[in-house]
């Protein structure tokens, strides 16, 4: 995941949460990294051997630090001079490094077809053709979130079916310290309630959602925890597993149970990551699951988007709306008059309103006392967002709106900067408007929300997730792999013709791909 600020419609405001960026990844018990001196490895056994190799981890001066569900393993932490010997231990299949997972976020008012009025409809909804495809028969279908718990008393969640685990470590599954979890599940089934809100891709409270935490707030995990993870979800029952985390380095346990899940029928899908180069992540590289990259709301690839011959399918994963725990983010808002505008947060901005008239305050390179009691407006360019608001709040400004030197919205932070007075950003055609209204009062404020935008493959993952579910809700009796064959083959070919490297087969679309299912079948 990685946020974005931007601008939205008047209706939507704009909407931002400060959240650590980070590539992918998870944690189901409290991940800290190994001791120096020692190193953590995942131990295959063979059956029966679980006693035995506990023994010998403790003769090792070692100690076993997660117990893989489903799997004949277990991840120990032991000397490095150890591990000649329990490779060569007769109950050993193999010895590999438990490798680390991290966490990898625009809209229209409904007019109240299909959606009720006062819902927000992000693009992406739209674009995967959720609209056009009810959710009539979600209620046959599970998916299984595989990241940061969800915040289940959200307004726009809590009508849900939900079930999920508890871990020693990461807590309970229905609150999310990180936001991401809780991000991912507004995208696949934020209810369709009016006035609260946003819609997701199941927007009718009938999809089956549990909730598997596998990190907290520290935001990263390890490859047996996400083994234990995904042996759960399907200990659940879950027809789909959404993973929007991985890791660079591959893991044979990791392998082993996402490839028996896949020979269980279960779909596991996961994102290709966002650093925006040709590395394959994990578990997202593996044949068995499916590797979402990611695309803008004008179907161009996302820049951050990792690209490479696994990538198999595309999702909106650019300025994506959705939840995140009840008042955790802010909203942006100004006015001048009887003008609204459609800011962006200033992230970094505090909880604050002021009134009063604009001012000009140039690119905000120096002090003027000039500005003194008045509302700044600033022109981008020439020196940092954070220079900008501080010589504002200097000169006796008491609130700063940053507009842009370019066509369009962007994102602004203050960083490690703090600042007593609300800040946001505008377009360079709001900046125009603004500097032809100084003397006139205008009020800028940043508000606490309960939803955010972000950036990533991470919010392209749950949008596959969720269709997926939705169209297989219509034809039960698909196999997971059938399902996975008929939302690439009704893809919306992009780029080069034919799959490619940062597309894949394309963009995912849900009546497309139930339209072919009715026509030709399952297998076809």
């Amino acid at each position: 995941m990685m946020q974005s600020n931007t601008g939205m419609t008047k209706m939507a405001a704009a909407v931002k949460v400060a959240v650590a960026v980070a590539a992918f990844g998870g944690v189901m018990g409290a991940a800290s990294a190994a001791a120096p001196d020692t190193t953590r490895v995942i131990v295959a056994f063979k059956p029966g051997a679980a006693a035995s190799m506990k023994s010998a981890v403790a003769a090792a001066k070692g100690s076993v630090k997660h117990e893989i569900f489903g799997a004949n393993a277990m991840a120990i932490e032991v000397p490095a001079v150890a591990l000649k010997g329990l490779q060569n231990n007769p109950n050993v299949e193999y010895v590999e490094e438990d490798v680390i997972r991290k966490p990898f976020a625009l809209t229209s008012p409904s007019t109240g077809t299909p959606y009720a009025t006062g819902q927000l409809v992000p693009y992406g909804i739209k674009m995967v053709q959720a609209d056009i495809l009810p959710d009539t028969n979600a209620a046959n279908r599970k998916v299984c979130i595989i990241d940061s718990g969800i915040d289940q008393n959200h307004e726009d969640l809590a009508g849900n079916a939900m079930t999920g685990e508890y871990d020693a470590g990461t807590g309970w599954w229905y609150t999310d310290e990180n936001h991401h979890g809780t991000h991912v599940a507004g995208t696949i089934a934020a209810i369709n309630n009016s006035g609260k809100g946003v819609v997701g891709v199941n927007a009718n409270a009938k999809l089956n959602l549990h909730i598997v935490k596998v990190f907290n707030a520290a935001g990263w995990a390890y490859s047996s925890t996400l083994t234990t993870a995904a042996n759960k979800c399907k200990a659940a029952g879950a027809n789909v597993i959404s993973m929007s985390l991985g890791g660079g380095r591959s893991s044979q346990t990791e392998k082993k149970a996402f490839d028996s899940l896949a020979a269980a029928g279960v779909l596991s899908i996961a994102a290709a990551g966002n650093d925006g180069n040709t590395v394959v992540s994990y578990p997202a590289g593996y044949a068995s699951v499916m590797m979402v990259g990611a695309l803008d709301e004008n179907k161009a690839w996302a820049t951050f988007s990792q690209y490479n011959t696994k990538v198999e399918i595309s999702a909106p994963g650019v300025q994506v709306l959705s939840t995140v725990p009840m008042n955790s983010g802010t909203e942006a808002a100004l006015s001048v008059g009887a003008t609204t505008y459609a800011p962006g947060v200033m992230e970094g901005s505090p909880v604050a309103t002021a009134t009063a008239p604009l001012a000009d305050f140039g690119n905000g390179s120096a002090t003027n006392a000039a500005v003194s009691g008045k509302i700044c407006v600033i022109a981008r360019g020439t020196v940092d967002f954070a220079t900008k608001v501080s010589n504002c709040q200097a000169s006796g400004g008491v609130g700063a709106v940053v507009y842009n030197n370019v066509a369009g919205t962007f994102g602004g932070t203050l960083g490690t900067t703090v600042t007593s007075i609300p800040s946001v950003t505008a377009t360079d055609t709001e900046g125009a408007s603004l500097m032809s209204q100084l003397g006139q009062t205008g009020t800028v404020a940043i508000k606490t929300s309960s939803y955010a935008y972000y950036d990533g493959t991470s919010m392209a993952t749950p949008h596959v997730s969720a269709v997926a579910a939705l169209v297989w809700s219509y034809f039960p009796t698909c196999t997971g792999a059938q399902i996975r064959s008929s939302l690439t083959k009704s893809a919306e070919d992009l780029g080069p013709v034919g799959r490619d490297t940062k597309f894949g087969y394309g963009l995912v679309r849900a009546k497309t791909a139930y339209d072919r299912i009715a026509s030709l079948g399952c297998g076809n």
